[in-house]
């Protein structure tokens, strides 16, 4: 498929960068299985769910992860995607030209990376800090901002510090918000669980690249960007146990969906899994695990959209955000949702690319 395959224009009007308050009552597209579409709320999910049914929830915490810093008297913004094996961060770094292997890039006082070289293949620039562990936390916690996305066209205020994060966060690592989960809340959690519906975590770092463009053509050409993940042994436990009793695998944003997707294995089920995945989801693909998904409104030509397509057929896909842009939803992070029902693979265009 071709990358203007994915295209659509929406009105500037309709990005929001603001969440909705409370954040339940964003609302809710539902598409349902027999083609209907119905306009909600996201506190009617618990209408959708049935007992038996499994929900997972991606519990990254997102981190300060842009940074300003100085090499002599340019200044460097530094956006941290992940953290390799040996402690040096792969960052996106602006203007990238502008520095080399050795230089030492100053962030603040007793806070400095020296930069270890460069990918020429993804861009990235690779930088080593002069602190880890918690020493390291601590200044970004003191130098950094939230890394709120460009289309947001300001950076992360003290709001954000707050609102960019979703009510199960815990494990530090993401640059950027698992968004589904934004809209989630104590009491609509306890009606979730009130029909009966077992509740999961799971785990996915979400990393700078799921803002970066796709710049091919040909959408099997594109290099999809790595993420660690670690679905573990009570995660897994609980949707083989689910599927066996009939029940429904309910992923929480594409991000769940990836890490699920990564850890399935070939009969069908899931194993406890760890570790990066470069999977790449799109139109054509079997899902293995996933029956609904909670999910935004994306961005026109990006690897999300495209695995909705995948999930939902394509042409469901195309009809799910013209409705949307017609009933003047609010799209991106800290827009409204949509819960979506699988479709069946054989109606929807052939072609996927996949890898962990």
């Amino acid at each position: 498929m071709r990358l203007s395959d994915f295209d659509y224009h929406l009105p500037d009007d309709l990005i929001a960068t603001r969440p909705m308050s409370p954040r339940d009552h964003a609302r809710m597209l539902v598409t349902l299985p027999d083609g209907r579409l119905e306009n909600r709320h996201v506190y009617d999910m618990p209408q959708y769910l049935r007992a038996g049914d499994v929900m997972v929830f991606n519990d990254t915490r997102v981190i300060p992860a842009r940074l300003m810093a100085y090499h002599g008297t340019r200044r460097i913004e530094l956006l941290l995607h992940r953290m390799m094996d040996d402690g040096v961060w792969e960052v996106f770094a602006k203007p990238a030209k502008k520095i080399t292997a050795g230089d030492e890039l100053k962030i603040g006082d007793d806070f400095t990376a020296v930069v270890a070289g460069k990918n020429m293949e993804t861009g990235m620039v690779h930088v080593r800090f002069n602190h880890d562990g918690a020493e390291f936390m601590q200044r970004l916690l003191q130098y950094g901002s939230m890394p709120v996305p460009p289309y947001f066209k300001r950076l992360g205020d003290a709001r954000d510090h707050a609102d960019y994060q979703t009510m199960f966060a815990k494990n530090d690592g993401a640059v950027a918000a698992p968004t589904a989960g934004l809209h989630f809340t104590p009491q609509l959690l306890d009606a979730i669980r009130g029909v009966g519906v077992n509740v999961v975590t799971i785990t996915l770092h979400v990393g700078a690249g799921t803002f970066a463009p796709v710049r091919v053509d040909d959408i099997q050409d594109h290099i999809m960007h790595r993420e660690w993940y670690n679905v573990g042994v009570e995660a897994a436990s609980a949707i083989m146990a689910a599927k066996k009793r009939g029940g429904r695998v309910i992923g929480v944003g594409t991000t769940v969906a990836r890490a699920l997707e990564s850890a399935a294995n070939r009969n069908g089920g899931i194993d406890a899994a760890c570790g990066d995945t470069q999977i790449f989801i799109t139109p054509g693909y079997d899902f293995k695990l996933v029956d609904m998904m909670v999910t935004n409104f994306h961005l026109p030509q990006s690897t999300l959209l495209m695995m909705v397509a995948a999930f939902v057929g394509y042409d469901r896909m195309r009809e799910i955000y013209a409705n949307a842009i017609d009933q003047k939803y609010r799209f991106y992070s800290y827009g409204d949702a949509c819960l979506l029902f699988k479709n069946h693979p054989s109606s929807a265009p052939v072609g996927t690319q996949s890898g962990h």
